[in-house]
């Protein structure tokens, strides 16, 4: 990978940074973290990793002075690639945090599971509609909220627990998974390689 594709991963205090940076160093891919909005300004392909509480996150993105860092890095049209919670702050409100706005990057909003064990933790089968980018199989999920867009059209893939949900997002330069891909075995680091590859 050129330095023109090192990406950015974004840092902000409880990201699930380490299991994500060894799955990159297996794809020999270059990665530096980003904790400021500096960090960021640069032009590669940006990864917002995921562990967290919604409204925890929006505070700590706007202790670092990142929420308007991130939404610009997705302004200006570099490859941008949300995980877990990274997903779901894209979106404009989360009943997890009644009140809290997210980067409303992408319209819609997270509801909570109203069935069945929550969090929902484990592997679980994901039918996307671009197997060429996110290929069918099963991925690891840890979540108890889940995206729903305004734009059904934005889904790139579903899954199910008691009930259909919004598995990953897709629209325009940005891809976010509600599952973690980097603990997702091989199927997970496949679509890692291809999103680069891509991007």
């Amino acid at each position: 990978m050129s330095d023109s594709k090192a990406i950015t991963v974004v840092d902000y205090g409880s990201g699930n940074t380490g299991s994500l940076t060894k799955a990159l160093d297996h794809l020999g891919a270059r990665w530096s973290l980003a904790d400021s909005a500096q960090k960021l300004e640069h032009g590669g392909p940006v990864i917002f990793p995921g562990v967290g509480a919604f409204g925890a996150v929006m505070q700590r993105l706007r202790e670092r002075d990142l929420v308007s860092a991130v939404n610009a890095a997705i302004a200006d049209g570099r490859p941008f690639l949300g995980i877990c919670i990274g997903l779901q702050v894209l979106f404009e409100e989360s009943d997890e945090s009644p009140g809290v706005a997210g980067l409303a990057a992408l319209p819609g909003k997270c509801l909570r599971f109203n069935a069945g064990k929550v969090p929902q933790i484990g592997w679980n089968e994901v039918q996307s509609r671009d197997p060429d980018l996110l290929p069918n199989g099963h991925y690891y999920f840890v979540n108890s909220y889940y995206v729903r867009p305004s734009d059904d059209d934005a889904s790139l893939a579903h899954a199910d627990y008691h009930g259909r949900f919004t598995a990953a997002v897709r629209r325009g330069n940005v891809v976010a998974t509600q599952f973690h891909p980097e603990k997702s075995g091989s199927l997970g680091l496949d679509f890692l390689r291809t999103w680069l590859d891509v991007g």
